[in-house]
Formats: structure tokens, C-alpha cells, sequence
């Protein structure tokens, strides 16, 4: 018996090593999605297998209120790489929850309550977080959703400007649209962003739920854009696949961010997770990693769709947060990968092919997926 909420695909996984996951069959895929980046350093890493199974017989959970060295440690790795000046730290469990908690810190903050959103935004599924995100395909059903929330075109400065005023709390913006079809916003969209949320008095909020980690070449892809926030978001691969979210604060919305709480707000196991999975993405650095292999799986598929007159629209992204737009959809093509050439990706809406494989992933993985690309397409 299976669960109503996720439709099933017909490949049944069985166990996972690196950038691999194998099915119970034997097949062996390679794995170009990550589970939407939750692998950051592949299936089955030494280091986060070593660091759970210790914690685990140690110690599996206490609640947040009493310190433990393994969360504090966590603490201390998030406010270490964070943005200069963000080093206060709330955890939680999942992407939604830290942006649900970075809508309520900035309405405490600031005393306002509305929040400017962009279209094609996707901040999560719970009623706080889902009023922040566009697409009516998620919100319908739901509806009505938490209110004082206006939405504006992404990249669009002007509009951004015009949108927010004295009564705005927060900007919401992921400098990288991932599940809105794999589009970066420019340094100048981000620093007008910053601009006109300090004349407020507005926070603002960058998701770097899915940018975060070094997936984009550089820890965060806010960095590229030289723009701090207020408040940072993420989650996904922070715990190599357990479920973590953090919510990370500038001083001037922790010193009134209100009540809040939550009851498995950083277990022990999770942060041991976390903290092996952050030790090795900066001890390694594979953002740089990210931005070399990235790179060359973005120019591989735009020489291939070039030279070969492929159906693609566009390629774009950083590092590897890659989108390919083909001109047919791309759930067609991403059943035949899977099927016909055994490499699992994702959609990122109906036209665009979405590659976030783990961090740890060579060139010659990179080549193996344009060679299925190109043949799929053509």
C-alpha cells in the first residue's frame, strides 16, 4: 500500500554510493538529480555514515532547550560560513519551515506584515510559506492562504521598487529560481533588492534553499552578487538528506524575532549529519568543485545542442544548478533518461530539465549525461 500524496515512479531504489543509486533490480543511475539537491556529497558518504552512527549510540534526541555539544556545533559551522554578519541561528526541519519562520521573525522585527514575493516563486508548502509561492497549481487547493502578500516580476527592479513601502516586512527572493525553471537573477536585480528593503525598513530574505551549499560555485549564491540579507534560509542537502532546515538572522531581527519554536528543532543525530556534511563541502571545497564541473556541463550541452541542431531552447544556471529549456516537454525526456539510459533528473515546469547532481560528480559523469541528453532529444 503506498501514500496518496506522491505519485510513484517505476524504479524502486534499493541503496545508493556516491553519485549512484541502484535499483532493486541491479540497475545501476546515475543520480543527476540528488533527490532535489538533499545529496550534496553523494549516497552513503563516509564521513555523514560515520558521524550518525556515532551520534546515534550516543545520543539520538533531547530537546533544543538543553545545550548539546553537536548542536551547538552546528551552530557555530552555519554562523561561520554564512554571509558576514548573519550569526544567529534557528533550526528546524525542512526548507518550508525556515522560510514559514523567516515570514514570522520579520513581521516581529519590523512591525509590519506585508511581504513582496516574486512570480514564478516557489518558498514551500505549508499556509505560511505557500502563500509566498506563485504558481496557482500549489495554492488553489488551499485557498485562503495567509494574506498581505503582493507578487512582482522576478529580475524586474523597477517593479520591486515600486512594490515595497513603509508597511512591507519582507522581500522574499531566491537568487536562483530553481522549481520557477532554473533563472538567475542579475547582481544589479539582487543589490536593488537590497537597496530599497533598507530604505524601508524592510527585511530581506534570500532562499537559498536549493542555491545554498556551494551548489551554485560559491558557498552561497549570494555571495556572487557581493548582496547580504537579513535573513538567510536553507535546508535540502544540510544534512546530507536528513531532515534540517535552518533559518539564519541578522542581530537586528534575533533581538525581536517574537515566539517561536519547534519540538525536533535540531536532534542531535541531524546535527551530526550537518556537521559532517559542512566540514567536508568547505574542507574540500566543492563550491569551486561545483563551478569548474558546472561550467563544463553547461558549454558540453550548448556545443552538443549547437553541433547537433537539438530541440533546446536554452541552457542557463550556475555551477550545478543546471536548466536545459527544450522545445518539446521535458517529462517526455526525462522518462527516456531514466528508462533508456538510466540517468535520473528532474523538471523544473513543463519545458525545462533540471540537473543539481551532487557536488562530488567528475566530468566524465558530466559527459555521460550530455551523450543520453543528446541522443534523447535528437
Amino acid at each position: 500500500m503506498s501514500g496518496f500524496v506522491f505519485t510513484e515512479k517505476p524504479i524502486t531504489i534499493q541503496s545508493g554510493d556516491g553519485p549512484y543509486l541502484y535499483g532493486a533490480d541491479g540497475t545501476e543511475y546515475l543520480d543527476f538529480g540528488a533527490s532535489y539537491a538533499c545529496t550534496p556529497l553523494g549516497h552513503a558518504h563516509p564521513a555523514v555514515t560515520e558521524a550518525i552512527q556515532e551520534q546515534a549510540a550516543a545520543l539520538t534526541y533531547v530537546q533544543g532547550s538543553y545545550p548539546v555539544d553537536v548542536r551547538t556545533e552546528i551552530y557555530g559551522k552555519l554562523a561561520a560560513v554564512a554571509p558576514g554578519g548573519l550569526d544567529n541561528v534557528w533550526l528546524c526541519n525542512s526548507g518550508t519551515e525556515a522560510n514559514e519562520a523567516a515570514m514570522k521573525f520579520a513581521r516581529a522585527a519590523t512591525g509590519d506584515s506585508k511581504v513582496v514575493a516574486t512570480k514564478r516563486a516557489f518558498h514551500g508548502r505549508t499556509m505560511g510559506a505557500l502563500a509566498l509561492t506563485w504558481k496557482q497549481q500549489y495554492r488553489a487547493p488551499f485557498e485562503p492562504l495567509p494574506g498581505g502578500v503582493e507578487f512582482v516580476d522576478y529580475g524586474d527592479g523597477e517593479a520591486l521598487a515600486g512594490a515595497v513601502d513603509e508597511d512591507t516586512a519582507a522581500v522574499f527572493l531566491e537568487p536562483i529560481q530553481g522549481e520557477g525553471g532554473i533563472h538567475p537573477a542579475s547582481a544589479e536585480y539582487l543589490r536593488t533588492a537590497r537597496e530599497v528593503t533598507d530604505e524601508a525598513g524592510a527585511a530581506l530574505v534570500f532562499d537559498e534553499i536549493q542555491t545554498g551549499l556551494g551548489r551554485t560555485g560559491t558557498l552561497w549564491a549570494c555571495e556572487g552578487a557581493g548582496v547580504t540579507p537579513d535573513v538567510l534560509t536553507t535546508a535540502k542537502g544540510v544534512a546530507s538528506g536528513l531532515p534540517m532546515g535552518a533559518t539564519v538572522v541578522a542581530d537586528w531581527v534575533a533581538q525581536d524575532s517574537g515566539d517561536h519554536g519547534s519540538t525536533f528543532s535540531g536532534g542531535p543525530v541531524v546535527c551530526a549529519a550537518a556537521n559532517a556534511t559542512l566540514e567536508t563541502i568547505v574542507d574540500e571545497n566543492l563550491a569551486g568543485h561545483a563551478a569548474d564541473v558546472g561550467a563544463y556541463l553547461r558549454d558540453s550541452l550548448s556545443t552538443v545542442a549547437d553541433d547537433q541542431d537539438l530541440p533546446v531552447r536554452e541552457v542557463r544556471g550556475e555551477g550545478l544548478l543546471v536548466g536545459v529549456e527544450v522545445k518539446r516537454g521535458a517529462n517526455r525526456v526525462l522518462k527516456n533518461l531514466a528508462l533508456e539510459h538510466s540517468v535520473l533528473a528532474l523538471p523544473a515546469g513543463r519545458t525545462v530539465v533540471r540537473l543539481l547532481p551532487p557536488l562530488t560528480v567528475e566530468k566524465h559523469h558530466a559527459d555521460a549525461v550530455v551523450d543520453a541528453f543528446a541522443e534523447v532529444v535528437g
